[in-house]
């Protein structure tokens, strides 16, 4: 019976769910035991006929899993459960399933498998995410809105700056995910300790064809186990993307609040915001995202936990990480899902972003006309003190700085006030912002191939 929301099918695509089940889970097992007698009988250590025999009944039409359940609550061995489901489908040529290995030969392989497959799904989530941020960055780099440090207004950036921002950050996790590959997707045939003595003068050849056969890479070295920093890499790595996509949500979510609007999340016809206030909209896909971002990095922990074993290895990282691998996976590609959810459905209100510029009644370009006071000689303290007590003034009194400015004796000869009105509109202190947003596409496109 379903308990979990990733087993119910309300967190993670089919897809990605698909290859963490029970019975995905036991074919990978197969996969490994079969890619295993084939490169023994090519190096003539065991016979050919065999070889074929165990490759043809090594998958799930043959070894059932509730046969598999069967033999393990008796032997309470999860893989040797799977080694005798095989042999009794082999006959007389099971004598030569799983020879020379120890579990976690067939079982670190295996993940190894499973992730291959995991990771080209949540590249391809992550390249989709990239892409909604390219479109946008694109359609709004001139798109002025109000920067903000500290909640507070600051000088004026470009919608498309801030997703520029965004975009750049998730182009490094994708170069991120295509360097910890290379260190992830490993298998190992080294038997009990790692040292491969259980297969012979041959180990070396045989755990490079196992791996050829499989798509995999050999671990250069590895003890009863393939050591487990590489795993708590991976799941770091899926923490940082997490904690990036919560970022963004966080945005989105704080752009939403009414009384600022500038951007919004989606929200449909049939859509309920609330079960009791009939006007709510809520952000609750954004929401979802920061939500399942803490269980992603709560993995951090026990992925760094699995890494300090007692000698070639004890058992102590085996039932974490039973929840640790799919969890991570199955989360952060529901994120990804809902993050491009988020991007092709959000609401822009441009006109909600002029209105805010207009809040602080141009203080927000205070550090322009300072700049601008210095360039005719001011010393920059004295000129950075004079707006700030302008600006202070213009705030309790409920007046533009234009004005406050007009009235100060050294500001008004100074600056003209046509300079003045320069200096104070919004669209003249934007920096590089358009130039860098359309950079970073151009940037992205090409680093990626898109």
């Amino acid at each position: 019976m379903p308990i979990l929301p990733i087993d119910t099918g309300r967190y993670g695509s089919p897809e990605i769910r698909k290859v963490f089940d029970e019975e995905a889970r036991l074919q990978r097992f197969l996969d490994v035991e079969a890619a295993l007698a084939k490169a023994h009988a090519e190096l003539g250590n065991i016979p050919a006929e065999a070889a074929e025999e165990i490759a043809s009944k090594a998958n799930v039409n043959y070894v059932k899993l509730e046969r598999v359940k069967e033999i393990e609550a008796r032997i309470k061995h999860d893989l040797m459960a799977v080694v005798e489901a095989l042999e009794e489908v082999c006959g007389p040529h099971g004598r030569f399933v799983h020879f020379g290995a120890t579990s976690y030969d067939i079982e670190d392989t295996a993940t190894a498998l499973q992730l291959k497959e995991a990771l080209e799904i949540i590249e391809a989530r992550m390249l989709e995410v990239v892409k909604e941020l390219l479109r946008l960055t694109e359609e709004h780099a001139e798109t002025v809105m109000v920067g903000r440090t500290h909640g507070q207004h600051a000088p004026p950036i470009t919608l498309g700056f801030k997703f520029a921002v965004w975009l750049r950050e998730m182009a490094r996790h994708v170069e991120r995910l295509k360097q910890v590959r290379e260190r992830v997707l490993v298998g190992k045939m080294s038997g009990a300790v790692g040292t491969m003595a259980g297969f012979g003068p041959k180990a070396l050849e045989l755990q490079r064809r196992v791996m050829e056969i499989l798509g995999l890479k050999p671990a250069e070295i590895s003890t009863q186990i393939v050591q487990r920093d590489r795993y708590a890499e991976l799941i770091s790595l899926f923490a940082l993307i997490a904690s990036s996509l919560d970022k963004f949500a966080t945005e989105i979510r704080n752009l939403q609040r009414p009384e600022i609007m500038e951007v919004a999340e989606g929200f449909e016809a049939e859509q309920v915001g609330s079960s009791t206030m009939p006007h709510k909209q809520n952000p609750i896909t954004c929401e979802r995202i920061c939500s399942l971002a803490k269980l992603v990095r709560g993995l951090v922990v026990p992925a760094y936990e699995n890494i300090p074993l007692w000698h070639e290895r004890d058992l102590t990282n085996s039932a974490s990480e039973r929840f640790l691998i799919p969890e991570s996976c199955i989360l952060l590609e529901e994120m990804l899902r809902s993050t491009v959810s988020v991007l092709r459905g959000l609401r822009i209100y441009p006109d909600n972003m002029r209105k805010n510029l207009e809040l602080t009644q141009g203080r927000i370009l205070s550090e322009a006309v300072m700049l601008a006071m210095v360039k005719k000689g001011v010393p920059r303290k004295q000129a950075h003190e004079k707006f700030r007590r302008l600006s202070a003034k213009s705030m309790l009194e409920k007046r533009t700085l234009l004005e406050v400015a007009l009235e100060d004796p050294e500001v008004s000869r100074l600056l003209s006030r046509e300079e003045l009105e320069r200096l104070l509109n919004a669209e003249e202190y934007l920096g590089m912002s358009v130039k860098l947003a359309r950079d970073m596409v151009e940037l992205t496109r090409k680093e990626l191939g898109l």
